[in-house]
């Protein structure tokens, strides 16, 4: 019998886009010619609860609860169930409207009058002056998520306590060394938001008949709906085989050994998806196959871990593009939660998700998972290849704007990737997470704005060179200062992920900490920031050898069921959690430009020493002089036009010599320059052979060997006024 496979990702992951686990399956699987079939169950049941229909019944369920005198209700919760006819007269509207089909909503949004207004509106005082720089739609939005989170509050209250938005049951997932607490939940009675999941569910596995169910867990706030939909699926279906993986499987489950998971899946696999999902079908197909890949099963009533398929992993051009079909692409809503601008992005707007490289080129950072094969296994995608990806699926999707979701992109890829993207004249938008390593000149900064890269996340963590030197990240707070003026120069926004609480950071330098991130952005080379508490997993290398971090684990226990996240004893004894509120809320302030000139102890209700951090260290840094020293081998690319082209004739003292003088128009301007007949002569038809536009890229060294070939001076002509002036304009060195 041939296989059926229906793949899913259960609630909840993000409202503006899908999670693209599942399109990458079914993008592979396309290649090998298997039937498949993909949902996004989130989006589908948000679109479900979030209806006039939907409000209906949620009010109707919820009234229950207030009529039960023995129920303590909010005020707020009052509110809003006093002004349900409000609600659901204007969802089905709002809901259009952050979908982008009712634009013009917007105008009657921002009046104010239109929404009902609950608790969530009153951070909107706060909130005013931000207002300023953002258009009509973007304010819109704003008040319309307020809107949605006010009925997410009363849905949390009255009908549904483990509801959010981009979680469901979050705190089941969490830390779960033990299945007992999620297992028990899962006996209990179905929830207001399970009955309308398996509604969904049902009529999908009606329709598909599918004979594999893949439901993919990419975070802790998907455990308890996938579990819920497989327990489903295994009561009405039991002839269906079941299977699990992706992010929370791959970091959580790798030491699984209880067997009631096995009363919901079949099997639950490890890793890159491809191959065992293959050995899965062949053993559907064929039960005397035996063969498996990084799976978990169950064999005689024990969990037993099978790994021994001879096939290797497919190697990154062999998987396939994604495909995003079946999805509803035109469905997603797009909100604004916070005016945290890399946030912003996050949550608002569509995009396709790609990856430049399996794994990470750097692989070293001692809080990062880098023993597991996902960031272990570095294999980077020909830009090629990844531009004949990318036009496949503006094709098939519509939307040309591409999110490269690398543990972190190599410098070198993404010169290639926006090389290639200017050759083939694509029109498109992108960013993606980084290292701040010294390659990102200002040069290729201005490369990668040119081919549409808008944006950059990396992790300067914590901001003190002994502490960078730690984890083992190759930079420091001076090169981050560098790189983050490059790219902000060039046009790109920085987001940087901050962290506090590693492994004998004392209370110094947190403060030092935070007083060079409020230089960064002073300095106006940082945009966006978040502050993360360092958390111990065990297949990192301070999770691996704790005594090496001045770390003790509180208990070398092995769950039965999910092991990441590891208790441990800090030889400090410093309170990190205490640290939390300040460094977040001066953090608010400095990303909207102001509250600089404040004392770093204003942001602490507790006593904070002073910081040992000079007042203009970022300051210094960044004025110190670049090397312009220009290697032989660097390329060197013309991203402008072809000049037009005048002569003239100079004289001067009873002499006379032919000039000529170059005009280029740009996108925002014209500017000329002007040379001796020679030289420009030489320029023009050097431009053409730079052009970005061409296949071939020469080298410093060949553009010398040419000029000098028929003219002298080299040095004085490319470090001369008229290159310099094109060095402005998009003559790069890279």
């Amino acid at each position: 019998m041939k296989t059926k496979l229906f793949l899913i990702t259960p609630p909840f992951t993000q409202l503006n886009t899908p999670y693209p686990a599942t399109a990458y399956i079914k993008g592979f699987l396309n290649t090998k010619s298997i039937d498949s079939v993909q949902a996004d169950l989130g989006i589908e049941v948000i679109l479900k609860l979030f209806s006039k229909d939907g409000l209906l019944n949620l009010f109707k369920v919820s009234g229950l609860k207030f009529q039960d005198s023995k129920n303590t209700i909010s005020d707020n919760s009052k509110r809003i169930f006093a002004l349900q006819d409000e609600y659901i007269k204007t969802i089905d509207a709002v809901i259009r409207f952050l979908q982008g089909k009712n634009p013009t909503l917007a105008l009657q949004i921002c009046q104010e009058d239109y929404l009902p207004e609950a608790s969530r509106f009153a951070q909107l005082e706060e909130l005013d002056w931000a207002f300023g720089s953002m258009g009509t739609q973007d304010k819109a939005k704003h008040l319309a998520t307020l809107y949605l989170e006010d009925i997410s509050d009363f849905i949390v209250e009255c009908v549904d306590d483990n509801f959010g938005f981009s979680r469901y049951a979050e705190r089941l997932g969490r830390s779960a060394n033990s299945f007992d607490e999620l297992y028990e939940a899962l006996q209990q009675e179905l929830t207001y938001n399970d009955e309308v999941l398996l509604s969904i569910l049902k009529e999908r596995i009606e329709t598909i008949q599918p004979t594999l169910f893949l439901i993919s867990i990419p975070f802790p706030g998907n455990l308890y709906s996938a579990f819920r939909s497989a327990q489903w699926v295994k009561k009405h279906y039991p002839e269906i085989k079941i299977s699990a993986g992706g992010g929370f499987p791959n970091t959580e489950l790798r030491s699984l050994s209880d067997e009631r998971v096995f009363e919901f899946f079949d099997y639950i696999t490890l890793d890159d998806g491809e191959v065992p999902i293959e050995e899965l079908i062949a053993n559907i197909e064929n039960p005397n196959h035996n063969s498996f890949k990084r799976t978990f099963l169950l064999e005689d009533g024990k969990v037993v871990y099978k790994n021994n398929s001879l096939k290797p992993d497919y190697k990154q051009a062999q998987v396939g593009t994604p495909d995003y079909s079946d999805l509803p692409l035109d469905k997603y809503i797009s909100v604004i939660e916070i005016v945290n601008p890399m946030h912003r992005m996050w949550s608002d707007g569509r995009w396709n998700k790609l990856t430049m490289a399996h794994g990470c080129y750097w692989g070293k950072c001692t809080f990062c998972d880098i023993s597991l094969d996902y960031i272990k296994i570095y294999e980077p995608v020909a830009a090629s290849l990844l531009c004949d990806r990318m036009e496949e699926m503006m094709e098939q999707t519509g939307e040309n704007g591409f999110h490269y979701v690398d543990e972190a992109a190599p410098p070198a890829l993404m010169r290639a990737l926006a090389l290639e993207i200017l050759r083939r004249k694509l029109s498109v938008t992108w960013w993606t997470n980084i290292r701040f390593e010294k390659s990102f000149s200002r040069d290729l900064c201005l490369l990668l704005k040119a081919s549409g890269c808008i944006a950059v996340s990396g992790g300067l963590e914590v901001a003190s060179d002994r502490l960078l030197k730690l984890i083992d990240k190759g930079v420091t707070v001076e090169q981050v200062a560098k790189v983050t003026r490059n790219f902000t120069e060039a046009g790109i926004m920085v987001h940087s992920y901050l962290m506090y609480g590693y492994p004998t950071q004392t209370v110094q330098e947190t403060v030092d900490s935070l007083e060079m991130v409020r230089q960064l952005f002073e300095a106006g080379v940082l945009q966006s920031g978040f502050w993360h508490q360092f958390a111990m997993t065990a297949h990192s290398p301070v999770g691996m050898y704790p005594e090496k971090f001045g770390v003790v684990k509180e208990t070398e226990v092995i769950g039965t069921f999910a092991n990441n996240d590891i208790n441990y004893i800090d030889s400090t004894g410093i309170d990190h959690d205490k640290f939390s509120f300040g460094l977040k809320k001066s953090l608010f302030n400095f990303m909207h430009g102001i509250c600089f000139d404040y004392e770093l102890q204003d942001w602490f209700e507790f006593k904070i020493p002073k910081t040992k951090i000079s007042e203009d260290y970022i300051f210094n840094a960044l004025e110190v002089a670049e090397d312009f020293n220009i290697k032989a081998t660097a390329k060197i690319v013309w991203l402008g036009g072809k000049p037009s082209v005048d002569h003239f004739t100079k004289s001067k003292k009873g002499n006379s010599w032919e000039m000529m003088t170059l005009t280029f128009h740009d996108k925002k301007e014209s500017f000329s320059i002007q040379t001796n007949k020679k030289e420009g002569e030489w320029l023009v038809a050097m431009l053409q052979k730079i052009a970005v536009t061409n296949i071939k890229i020469l080298t410093f060294q060949e553009i010398k060997s040419d000029f000098e070939s028929n003219l002298e001076d080299f040095e004085l002509f490319w470090y001369s006024k008229p290159i310099n002036t094109l060095r402005e304009f998009g003559l790069l060195v890279l």
